[in-house]
């Protein structure tokens, strides 16, 4: 059994990534536990481990007393001299346990580890799989819907994920088959629960699908500064240029709106403001009330404005239930108070 238990070690080492070193420490709490499960608690153990010689001891330690008390722990000066005359009082006299019933026990505590090991080196390789994807984007296969929650199970190239339902974009229907574009948003480390959390609805989603389908922003020329979003319904995008040349919101909506008609369908129709960005605040907040045309900006405090439109463009500005306002207003970090003239 011993040298098939290191063989096994061996090849976990090799392609889960595990050291050896950690789980001799693992088999060795195992078999002081089933020792003492054997045993009674209250007895001593020692595990001795030999690497090169591929062998596994167990041995039952006692002390050498004077008067024993416990004959678990300890053991009398006049008995322990029978075994061996250098036995002192404070040492400890060791015999290794070699019962039937107790090599059983040690094997399937053995193989308990491994099989622990082996799911803790998978979800470990997992783990950093997706740890070196976090705040990027994948293409995931939808694998099954489950009709009581709504959460999808997705096929990536890393396992199987769930994306829960309030990670979807909402009124979108996913079916069997689908490929899509999901957002990692993090990964669990700890030993329990989903090892990653994806979403469609996170505003990173939308920035780095703009990375993928824009070269101008690939490249750096053009610039997110920002973007926030209601998933389902409306983003705001703000983008600048680096190039004066280079116009960053044609080079985002594209010849006839090529490119940006290809995001809104990834995003199962979202409507996508994009935004000229300006260090000037007043400016910035102007254009993030796109498409409201905005007669004058007037910032009545650090990051505090009033905005003055038109009173037929007044319910545009705002948008429904105050979505366009609350959106530019995150997107630019300014509380925005609308009047009309």
């Amino acid at each position: 059994m011993n040298k098939e238990l290191f063989a096994a070690l061996d090849m976990l080492e090799k392609e889960k990534g595990i050291s050896k070193s950690y789980m001799y420490e693992k088999i060795e709490a195992a078999l002081v536990s089933a020792f003492k499960k054997e045993y009674g608690n209250n007895t001593n153990v020692r595990v001795a481990i030999d690497e090169r010689k591929e062998d596994i001891k167990v041995y039952q330690q006692k002390e050498v007393v004077e008067v024993v008390e416990n004959p678990e722990t300890q053991i009398s000066l006049e008995e322990a001299k029978k075994i061996a005359k250098k036995y002192t009082l404070g040492t400890f006299v060791e015999r290794e346990v070699k019962p039937k019933n107790f090599r059983r026990l040690s094997a399937g505590a053995a193989k308990s580890v491994i099989i622990q090991g082996i799911r803790e080196g998978e979800r470990r390789a997992i783990q950093e799989a997706y740890e070196n994807q976090k705040d990027e984007i994948i293409t995931a296969t939808v694998s099954k819907v489950h009709a009581d929650t709504g959460n999808v199970l997705l096929e990536t190239e890393n396992g199987f994920a769930t994306l829960l339902k309030s990670e979807q974009i909402p009124g979108e229907v996913l079916n069997v088959g689908d490929k899509i574009k999901v957002y990692v948003l993090q990964v669990n480390k700890e030993g329990k629960g989903p090892i990653v959390t994806l979403s469609r609805t996170h505003a990173g989603l939308v920035r780095r699908i703009f990375e993928l389908e824009i070269p101008e922003i690939a490249d750096g020329v053009v610039i997110i500064k920002g973007a926030c979003r209601e998933a389902g319904s409306r983003t705001k995008i703000a983008v600048y240029s680096r190039d004066e040349d280079v116009d960053p919101i044609g080079a985002c909506i594209g010849n006839h709106g090529m490119r940006i008609n290809a995001i809104v369908d990834e995003l199962n129709g979202e409507k996508i403001d994009i935004i000229r960005y300006s260090e000037d605040p007043v400016q910035y907040v102007s254009e993030a009330l796109s498409p409201a045309p905005v007669e004058l900006v007037e910032m009545t405090g650090e990051r505090t404005c009033r905005a003055v439109v038109n009173p037929d463009q007044l319910s545009l500005a705002i948008g429904k239930e105050g979505q366009n306002v609350r959106l530019a207003a995150r997107l630019t970090g300014i509380k925005i108070d609308i009047k009309t003239e």
